[in-house]
């Protein structure tokens, strides 16, 4: 493992990847001096002077990492003692500096990448087709293997939260030796709210009434609230009209230029077949109605999802 360089930059508003980067050079640190310490600071609560102290030489100049976090609140004056500190640290010292990135005191980061710093970048995790890859990452450095279409079908069980999907693929890569396919993603993850919206608009754009009415009851009864699964509703028709619109290209290359998932790409070309653009255009309007209804339009919206789940059914195939 190579040495920490002496003053470092970490880049970006993705938490998780922003600790890890953190933690990497910790580890780095600490392969060459296990006892070396680590101090952490928020930038906003640190003058001047407590940052000098903090990177005052020791007496037998032992190891010390010193982290300022969200140094993009860093004042000028603290920026400046930063700068001038960052070209002349104590050996041992390591100086690890995090920023969101952005206009924001962007003076602060541009002299550190002047300065040497080494720079890691964190950029969010937005788009599902980013979140499948970070999965597909996740998996692999945990030593596991993900078979075809488990990596998107743990995105669509989880949901977005890029914690919550390290925790389920190290859980997966766990208790499956390391051979994780779709099969070992539905049985741990059942019952997930995002899984029964998805689930749902699957359903009934696929014009599965009994599915569709299974899967809504069930969510109902988990206690699942209504706007979820509207909202749900809504965007699965909002895919189907995009991926429609974009024509049948490669499911991959869409992808990327729509920021979805390949695979749920490859199910709306499926499904969009089946739909005459006048059915489509009726389908909308059930889920404008049933968003109004769970909003507090409609006395029971229960009632008013399944008779929207039903009418979108109905819809599928019509002109």
């Amino acid at each position: 493992m190579a040495a920490a360089a002496p003053v470092h930059l970490v880049v970006g508003e993705e938490e998780l990847l922003l600790e890890r980067a953190v933690e990497a050079v910790v580890g780095r640190v600490r392969a060459a001096d296990p006892a070396a310490e680590v101090r952490r600071y928020r930038a906003a609560e640190l003058t001047p002077l407590d940052l000098a102290e903090s990177l005052s030489p020791s007496l037998f100049a032992e190891a010390r990492v010193i982290v300022l976090l969200a140094a993009h609140e860093a004042g000028k004056d603290l920026t400046a003692a930063v700068l001038g500190h960052a070209t002349d640290l104590a050996e041992g010292i390591v100086l690890v500096v995090v920023h969101a990135g952005g206009a924001r005191n962007k003076a602060l980061a541009d002299g550190l990448r002047k300065a040497g710093a080494e720079v890691t970048t964190c950029p969010q995790v937005r788009w599902p087709n980013e979140r499948v890859a970070f999965v597909k990452a996740e998996v692999r450095r945990l030593g596991g293997r993900l078979s075809s279409g488990a990596d998107e079908a743990l995105v669509d069980a989880v949901g977005s939260d890029l914690r919550e999907l390290a925790a389920a693929a190290a859980q997966l890569v766990a208790d499956t030796g390391g051979k994780v396919d779709v099969a070992a993603v539905h049985r741990y993850h059942r019952g997930r709210a995002e899984v029964h919206g998805w689930d749902i608009a699957d359903l009934a754009l696929a014009g599965d009434r009994a599915g569709a009415l299974e899967a809504l009851r069930w969510a109902q009864a988990l206690g699942v609230p209504a706007v979820v699964l509207a909202d749900a509703l809504a965007s699965g028709l909002r895919t189907l009209a995009r991926v429609g619109a974009a024509g049948r290209g490669d499911p991959n290359r869409l992808a990327s230029q729509l920021g979805m998932a390949p695979g749920k790409v490859r199910r709306a070309q499926a499904q969009v077949r089946s739909w005459h653009p006048d059915a489509l255009a009726a389908a909308f309007r059930v889920a404008a109605e049933v968003n109004a209804d769970v909003k507090g339009v409609a006395a029971d919206a229960d009632f008013a999802l399944e008779r929207a789940v039903l009418r979108i059914c109905d819809a599928r195939g019509s002109r």
